[in-house]
């Protein structure tokens, strides 16, 4: 039987990630100082390639005897055979494939109850704050500033600056920080978006609350930096309708 090979890249990108979701190794290690002197291009590479494996092997949670992991990188270095024969690695792999598939989904599981939690007892004390206004889809909103322009439809683009927080503050998009604005359709953006845009006039800037159920979700969008259930917060100013 050929049996494929399971590189550290695989293991790392491939096989482990569960919708891109970062978790805390179960085996924490004390971090180590760099070493002393990096003097040569292939200390320096050596170094920065090294941290970033074990960089990654903790983002991903993975529950590995650290001194046996060593060891073996040595002797996969130094080109000694591996022990294990391909049936025993093949069935290993697997065997821990699941493993910490089963983990992940639990630590997401917990992470998208811990949220939802969160988020409902933000936007109920919210709620009670001068100037927020409740829509009836449980969308939030506050004026900051009032414009007297246009209001968009749901066929219109629009140009905006918008700055975009999680409830405790973490900044995960801002067109303010970029310093350019954004120019979309109305329509190709978060169910949250879509309806406060069209009660907006060219000129508003308000605060938005986005219930999870209109922004993204029990999926959440780890890449951009937004996890399960989570509500967002934004500053949008609305700039302009942009002509088609």
């Amino acid at each position: 039987m050929s049996v494929r090979p399971f590189t550290l890249a695989a293991l790392l990108v491939g096989c482990f990630s569960l919708a891109g979701n970062s978790f805390v190794a179960a085996q924490d290690q004390p971090g180590q100082a760099a070493p002393a002197q990096l003097e040569t291009l292939s200390q320096k590479a050596s170094y920065v390639l090294g941290h970033d494996i074990g960089s990654n092997i903790r983002a991903q949670g993975l529950p590995l005897d650290i001194d046996v992991f060593l060891k073996a990188l040595a002797e996969g270095l130094q080109g000694a055979e591996n022990s294990m024969n391909p049936e025993e690695v093949e069935a290993t792999m697997l065997e821990f494939q699941q493993l910490v598939r089963t983990q992940q989904e639990e630590r997401f599981k917990v992470e998208a109850e811990q949220n939802l939690r969160a988020g409902e007892e933000f936007l109920k004390a919210n709620a009670l704050k001068e100037g927020v206004v409740v829509l009836e889809s449980g969308l939030q909103y506050k004026v900051i500033n009032e414009g007297a322009g246009a209001t968009p439809t749901v066929q219109d683009r629009v140009k905006t600056h918008y700055h975009g927080t999680l409830i405790d503050g973490t900044v995960f998009d801002s067109s303010v920080e970029r310093g350019e604005p954004a120019v979309f359709p109305v329509g190709a953006v978060i169910r949250g978006w879509v309806e406060i845009l069209q009660k907006m006039k060219v000129g508003d800037k308000w605060e938005v609350y986005v219930p999870s159920d209109m922004a993204y979700g029990p999926e959440g969008a780890p890449r951009g930096g937004i996890g399960p259930n989570q509500v967002l917060v934004f500053e949008i100013e609305l700039l302009e309708v942009v002509q088609q």
